[in-house]
Protein backbone atom coordinates (compact mmCIF):
# COMPACT_ATOMS: atom_id res chain seq x y z
CA UNK A 1 0.00 0.00 0.00
CA UNK A 2 1.16 3.29 -1.17
CA UNK A 3 0.14 6.96 -1.66
CA UNK A 4 0.54 7.09 -6.09
CA UNK A 5 1.77 11.02 -7.25
CA UNK A 6 1.92 10.29 -10.92
CA UNK A 7 3.77 7.27 -11.80
CA UNK A 8 5.65 7.10 -8.48
CA UNK A 9 4.59 5.20 -5.17
CA UNK A 10 5.83 5.97 -1.40
CA UNK A 11 4.82 3.87 1.29
CA UNK A 12 4.73 6.17 4.49
CA UNK A 13 4.95 2.63 6.61
CA UNK A 14 8.95 2.38 5.68
CA UNK A 15 9.63 5.95 5.95
CA UNK A 16 7.83 6.27 9.27
CA UNK A 17 10.11 3.74 10.69
CA UNK A 18 13.68 5.46 10.16
CA UNK A 19 13.42 8.38 12.61
CA UNK A 20 11.97 7.46 16.32
CA UNK A 21 14.07 9.30 18.64
CA UNK A 22 14.11 8.21 22.46
CA UNK A 23 12.59 5.06 21.52
CA UNK A 24 15.04 2.82 23.66
CA UNK A 25 14.96 4.89 27.03
CA UNK A 26 11.01 5.24 26.42
CA UNK A 27 10.90 0.97 26.40
CA UNK A 28 13.49 1.28 29.03
CA UNK A 29 11.14 3.32 31.40
CA UNK A 30 7.91 1.34 30.55
CA UNK A 31 9.79 -1.50 31.06
CA UNK A 32 10.86 -0.44 34.53
CA UNK A 33 7.24 0.34 35.61
CA UNK A 34 6.32 -2.86 34.59
CA UNK A 35 8.49 -4.39 36.61
CA UNK A 36 7.94 -2.53 39.72
CA UNK A 37 4.15 -1.75 39.31
CA UNK A 38 4.00 1.47 38.17
CA UNK A 39 6.02 2.97 41.05
CA UNK A 40 8.07 5.78 39.38
CA UNK A 41 10.14 6.17 42.17
CA UNK A 42 11.75 3.27 41.57
CA UNK A 43 12.91 3.76 37.95
CA UNK A 44 14.40 7.27 38.33
CA UNK A 45 17.16 6.74 36.35
CA UNK A 46 15.61 5.78 33.58
CA UNK A 47 13.26 8.54 33.55
CA UNK A 48 15.91 11.01 33.51
CA UNK A 49 17.28 9.56 30.96
CA UNK A 50 14.23 9.67 28.42
CA UNK A 51 13.90 13.53 30.03
CA UNK A 52 16.97 14.36 28.51
CA UNK A 53 16.35 12.54 25.18
CA UNK A 54 13.37 14.48 24.73
CA UNK A 55 15.03 17.63 25.67
CA UNK A 56 17.45 16.83 23.29
CA UNK A 57 15.11 16.56 20.74
CA UNK A 58 13.35 19.46 20.99
CA UNK A 59 16.76 21.52 20.62
CA UNK A 60 17.50 19.95 17.79
CA UNK A 61 17.22 21.61 14.17
CA UNK A 62 14.38 20.03 12.48
CA UNK A 63 14.69 19.24 8.95
CA UNK A 64 14.68 22.05 6.44
CA UNK A 65 13.81 19.98 3.30
CA UNK A 66 10.54 18.77 4.63
CA UNK A 67 8.71 15.61 4.36
CA UNK A 68 8.33 13.44 1.16
CA UNK A 69 4.94 14.20 0.96
CA UNK A 70 5.20 18.08 0.82
CA UNK A 71 8.43 17.48 -2.33
CA UNK A 72 5.46 15.38 -3.92
CA UNK A 73 3.02 17.82 -3.93
CA UNK A 74 5.33 20.25 -5.34
CA UNK A 75 6.29 17.87 -8.16
CA UNK A 76 2.26 16.86 -8.95
CA UNK A 77 1.84 21.14 -8.81
CA UNK A 78 4.68 21.83 -11.18
CA UNK A 79 3.59 19.18 -13.85
CA UNK A 80 0.16 20.87 -14.19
Amino acid sequence: MGKKAGSLRINPKKFGSMNKPCLKETIAFLNCLALNNKDDEKCVRQKDLLNSCMNDQATKKKNMWGSVNYHLQKLSRGKK
